[in-house]
Parts: C-alpha cells; structure tokens; sequence
C-alpha cells in the first residue's frame, strides 16, 4: 500500500503495483509533495525485490525525463514524413454516332470511362528534410472502371501509346521541393500538359470538341525518361521545363526527344499561360511541334474562356482555337459551353501520334466543332455531369469518301474523387 500527500496536502492512497508506478510518475512531475510506502506480506524477499523494481522504474523515468529535457533544449527536430492513397473514378453513359467520310454511320450505346478525369489510383508522399526542402515521390496508374483493365499512357521505342505495358503508366517520379522550385526525375506529365486544358471549356472533358477539332491535342503527353523543372511564383508568374531522353539510340539512328515549357500568369480574374512542345520519335526523323496560347476572365457572374493552337509537321501547319464560357448557377450547378476549330495541313488519322499531311495540291483540312454542358456538385469529391458533343471534319481530296465524317455523343456520368 501507498500513501502519499499532493500538493494540497491532502493525503491519497493507491494500492497495487501498477498504480504505485504511476505515483512514482506524478512524484517526478511534482504533483506528489511526499511518499510512504508499506507491504502487505512480511516476506523479506518480496520486499526487497518490490524495492529494487520501485527503484529501477524510478531511475529508469528519470533518464527519460532528463533526454526529453535535453532534446527539447537543444531545438532538435525530426523529419516528418506522410503518404497519401489517392484516385478518381469517373464513368459516363453515353450514345456515340460516328459517321465517316463514306457516308456511313454507327451508333453506340456504351459504358465508358473517365468522361471528366482518367480513372486513375496512386501513391504519393514527401518527407520533410527540414529548412523548407522536401522529398516527394509519386506513382500513378490509370485503369477503365467499365471494364477494371489498367489503361496505359506507356509509349514504344517509337513514342507511340502502349496500353498496360507499364506498372505505373501515368506518372512515377521522385524528387524534391523548397524555396527553389520543385525538381522531379522519372515519368511525368511534360510542361506542355500541364497547360494543355487550362482554358478548355465544357470541363476539359469528353464533352469538348477541342478533342475531336485540335491536332495539337496530339502530342505525347507524359514520354518517361524524363526530367522536369517548375519555378516558384514570382508576382504571379511561374515557368515550368521537362526534357524527355528518347533512350532508342542505335547504330542507324538518332534517339528520339521531348522538350517542352511553359509560362503562366494567375492574378485576380485573369490567367494567360503559353505553352510549347518539340518531339521527335527518333534522331533521323522531323521533329512535330505544338503551341498552345491560353487565356481566361472570371467576371464572377461568368468565366469567358479560350485558346489558340498551332501543330507544325512536315514543313506544314494547321492553325486552331476554341472560344468558351464556364456559367454557375448557384454554388453546386455550373453550366459551360464550347466551340472550337481549326484549319491546316496537319491531321491525324488511326494512332493519335501519327502524323498525316495533306497531298500537294489539295485543300487544307477544316474541323468545328461546339459542346454544351452541366456539372453538379453532390459534395467536395463528388459530381454529376453531362452534356451533348458535335464535331464535323469536312470532306478533302486526302480522305476516301465525298460526305463530311461526324462525331456525335450525349452522355451523363458520375465523378468521384479520393
């Protein structure tokens, strides 16, 4: 049995060892002024042994009290690490109606995938190195919820799409982070990405015609090998570069590249951001490059939106641009808008990386295209949206068949986010 007195003087009893332990705690702390010991047995063995564990477990808090003490004094710090499991799945209804330059046409009732964002997962995490600087990694993987496959955005020797042939197909990188910048080595999205929809009404989603219209949306996205560079802000103003290695050298030719960067301005109302990209698959072919021009206004009651495009390949060009309008209806409802089109010798037809030029002679290709939609906010990570597309590719001596092709889709879909 323990009896003790506290610091009112008032005196307290506790009986059993793992109590008498926590008095021997609050005696350290001072909440204990005075302590009185007694055994209930008479065997001396018992009390010596009690005596020497009291004493062991008082010693023993002491050096714990006295290092707490120290480190507290001395200002030490400890690196602090988190990661994070994220993703987004997104699915849509939709009806498709392609119709091509033959004249024919189908119509599909479908479950697709990532109508708004790319389902996707990942994990992604930093560590504080302490004076501000970071250590961060992520690996990112995109799937189609419709049918549970993994969806690659991986590229061949060539720089060509390769669905699924990589484990973390949308973006795996380490790197750091501080007053400087941040710097990322791996796989990643290039600088021309990541302004690429900035300005892109109807979500920047499925339902924008700057989809079917653009051919500077024709670019490798997120080549590998890569190493990219953002800066901080400065009043405003921020830049961002990523080289990509082709890595493909051999004995007949050249390895490939990707160089791309941007520059943004976010203040108030006002975003203008410039974008630039020059790849090439390999070092004995032309190089295709992609600029982008990006702008928009938020008067509050309505966000006008737009941007200019230029895709130049084989010593020809097609000029674009898409005009849009984000509308809120209250806090959860925002209504949007889209026309866009465009006009050049540069098209692609089959693989979205294979260029195509038009013949000596012949007529430049012209795409339009409009897009109308809705997105409601069931929560912070959770929406509802949907809309109806039309896009128009006129018929050209370049194409077998006399009638304009169409694209046609009405969908609705749900996002989430976690």
């Amino acid at each position: 049995m323990w009896n003790w007195r506290n610091k009112t003087g008032r005196k307290c009893r506790l009986v059993g060892l793992k109590r008498k332990l926590s008095a021997l705690e609050l005696c350290l702390r001072g909440e204990i002024q005075s302590v009185n010991v007694s055994f209930a047995t008479s065997k001396p063995a018992v009390k010596s042994g009690l005596i020497v564990l009291i004493f062991l477990e008082l010693s023993i808090m002491k050096k714990s009290l006295i290092a707490l003490a120290v480190l507290a004094a001395s200002g030490a710090s400890f690196a602090q690490s988190s990661v994070t499991l994220y993703g987004i799945a997104d699915v849509y209804l939709g009806n498709t109606k392609v119709t091509g330059h033959n004249g024919v046409s189908t119509t599909t009732n479908s479950l697709g995938s990532g109508g708004v964002s790319t389902d996707r997962w990942g994990f992604k995490g930093s560590e504080d190195l302490g004076g501000g600087l970071k250590a961060n990694f992520l690996l990112e993987q995109g799937f189609n919820i419709d049918t549970g496959a993994a969806k690659g955005t991986g590229n061949s020797a060539a720089g060509l799409p390769v669905a699924g042939a990589q484990g973390f197909a949308r973006q795996s990188y380490v790197g750091f982070s501080g007053g400087f910048g941040e710097v990322k080595l791996g796989k990643m999205w290039t600088a021309f990405d990541d302004v690429n929809g900035a300005t892109d009404a109807v979500f920047d989603s499925a339902l924008s015609p700057m989809y079917y219209v653009f051919t500077s949306t024709n670019y490798n996205a997120n080549p590998g090998n890569s190493v990219y560079y953002t800066t901080p802000t400065f009043s405003g103003f921020s830049g961002t570069v990523s080289y990509g290695l082709g890595e493909n050298k051999t004995a007949a030719q050249g390895a490939g590249s990707n160089a791309a960067f941007n520059v943004q301005y976010t203040g108030g109302p006002v975003y203008v951001a410039l974008g630039y990209q020059s790849e090439k698959d390999n070092g004995n072919v032309s190089s295709r490059d992609f600029t982008r021009v990006n702008a928009s206004y938020d008067l509050g009651v309505v966000k006008l939106m737009g941007n200019l495009g230029r895709t130049k390949a084989n010593d020809k060009s097609t000029n674009e641009w898409q005009l849009g309008v984000d509308y809120p209806v209250g806090s959860a409802l925002t209504l949007s808008a889209s026309y866009a089109a465009s006009k050049g010798g540069v098209y692609f037809a089959g693989d979205p990386l294979v260029v195509k030029t038009t013949a000596a002679g012949t007529a430049d290709v012209k795409r339009t295209g409009f897009g109308i939609g809705a997105s409601y906010s069931l929560s912070k990570r959770t929406s509802l949206y949907g809309g109806y597309m039309a896009a128009k590719e006129e018929a050209n001596a370049n194409f077998a068949g006399t009638a304009d092709a169409e694209t046609k889709l009405f969908a609705v879909g749900l996002r989430h986010a976690f």
